[in-house]
């Protein structure tokens, strides 16, 4: 305990010599939730400096994406039976500046823990950090890196209009697809100089910028990772400066998994690797460079757990909209080398660069929620020592459908599935499950223009 308070306070010594070099005078104290939203208060540098850490409502980190909260059941009695505070502790490694604040700001992100000192175990930064402790006593060191698309939309400030694109340099909207167009990034290029200056500013590790299938849609990669919570932190924050660089140019950004009807859906692609700790060496390569038995075994892993993982995946009901035959979106579990069409993708790559795409995740998850349930399904392939299918070499979607339909059939098999909630988290499954489910019920009270317009006058 004394080693650990000696650590810490070096970290936050250091923290103040950083803040003292930015001439910071006020602080944005960032949690994520479980939507990805990023919570917290904004705090002057003295006080900040003076309290090194705040209190919020734990219901703060388990509440709807409406802000509403389940009155009764499983997640009345794990979060809100005393309506407690916890208490927040930065991680002096995710401060940076927010590079579009008038007054020089600093954003930290926070853990949450309880009145004892534990962690909250519902908060999506304490699952991924659960799940990244199991894979260390196993001796391994997970390798990660999202791809992660979202469309730029016009204006819209009426929800009961469809999303348009947005006009570009050229005075003119996109009507059209044009997947890796140069031309058609470039047509935005002033917001993205704004971007790629914010994420040099955050220090963020993005790689390259493509433009996607859909009209508006872009694609961002970031540089792999040995880790993962880093990683997450940076998706976060990425997905902030996006929807801010927008604004600042007269349009939305959207990672929305199904924003526009008869265009593609917005995923993020996570790829992924094992390497030893005590080696280096990357586990899904042997020696003489053929794939290993992890590598197969993971992949089984990822087969058998991401049905009943995809609550987590998919969290919303627009997501399951998103994965639809022919649609860039994969359908089932089925795997294979270089093959887009399936939900589990192996690119070709040298035995040490070697690793697993998750391609069913949505660019609507929350990104330490995906990362730790996507490294816990190959984590419980290893454990098993699941064999996969055998390779799929055509088009997977001539295969049967073998991913939920909608959210509350994802629900339903989240919350049965046992194994996942041993390595993510009963609290956190249970928490969860309990939100979707509100939400869910929320969405079946809205009587959508596709009801409207087809059951009024003929049913």
């Amino acid at each position: 305990m004394q080693d650990r308070r000696r650590f810490e306070f070096a970290q936050f010594a250091e923290l103040e010599r950083w803040l003292n070099e930015h001439g910071v005078t006020e602080i944005e104290c960032l949690v994520p939730d479980l939507t990805g939203v990023a919570r917290g208060k904004i705090l002057p540098r003295e006080k900040f400096t003076e309290d090194r850490g705040m209190r919020l409502p734990e219901q703060v980190v388990a509440m709807s994406v409406t802000g509403e909260y389940p009155s009764d059941g499983p997640y009345f009695d794990v979060v809100s039976r005393h309506d407690a505070d916890m208490h927040l502790v930065a991680d002096p490694s995710t401060v940076c500046i927010v590079p579009w604040a008038a007054d020089p700001t600093a954003q930290v992100i926070h853990d949450c823990y309880d009145r004892d000192g534990a962690l909250i175990p519902y908060a999506p930064r304490s699952v991924l950090r659960r799940v990244c402790e199991l894979f260390d006593r196993k001796g391994f060191v997970p390798v990660v890196a999202p791809e992660l698309e979202f469309y730029l939309i016009a204006r819209n400030t009426d929800p009961d209009l469809p999303l348009k694109s947005p006009v570009g340099r050229s005075g003119r909207a996109e009507t059209s697809r044009q997947a890796y167009s140069i031309d058609a990034v470039n047509e935005f290029d002033p917001l993205f100089e704004d971007v790629y200056d914010y994420c040099q500013k955050m220090e963020l590790n993005v790689d390259t910028l493509i433009h996607e299938t859909g009209a508006g849609q872009m694609e961002i990669n970031f540089l792999h990772s040995s880790a993962p919570l880093e990683l997450a932190d940076q998706v976060f924050l990425f997905k902030r400066i996006v929807r801010e660089a927008a604004l600042r140019h007269d349009m939305y950004a959207t990672f929305m998994a199904k924003p526009i009807e008869g265009e593609p859906g917005s995923a993020m692609h996570v790829h992924q690797s094992l390497v030893s700790k005590e080696t280096g060496r990357n586990l899904f390569s042997n020696e003489d460079g053929t794939p290993s038995k992890e590598f197969f075994w993971y992949i089984g892993g990822l087969q058998k757990y991401i049905p009943a993982a995809m609550a987590l995946f998919a969290p919303y009901v627009n997501s399951y909209r998103r994965l639809a035959r022919f649609t860039a979106a994969p359908i089932n579990i089925e795997w294979g080398v270089d093959n887009r069409t399936v939900g589990i993708r192996s690119p070709v790559a040298t035995p040490q660069a070697r690793r697993v795409e998750n391609r069913v995740i949505g660019a609507d998850a929350n990104p330490y929620v995906a990362l730790a349930a996507t490294l816990a399904c190959g984590l419980l392939g290893i454990e098993q020592r699941i064999e996969p299918t055998q390779e799929c070499t055509g088009d997977a979607y001539q295969s049967a459908r073998a991913l939920p339909g909608g959210l509350a059939e994802a629900v339903s098999l989240l919350r049965a599935d046992h194994d996942l909630a041993k390595v993510l988290g009963k609290e956190f499954l249970t928490v969860y499950a309990e939100i979707k489910d509100l939400e869910h019920e929320e969405f079946m009270r809205v009587i959508s223009p596709w009801e409207r317009e087809h059951l009024l006058l003929h049913v």
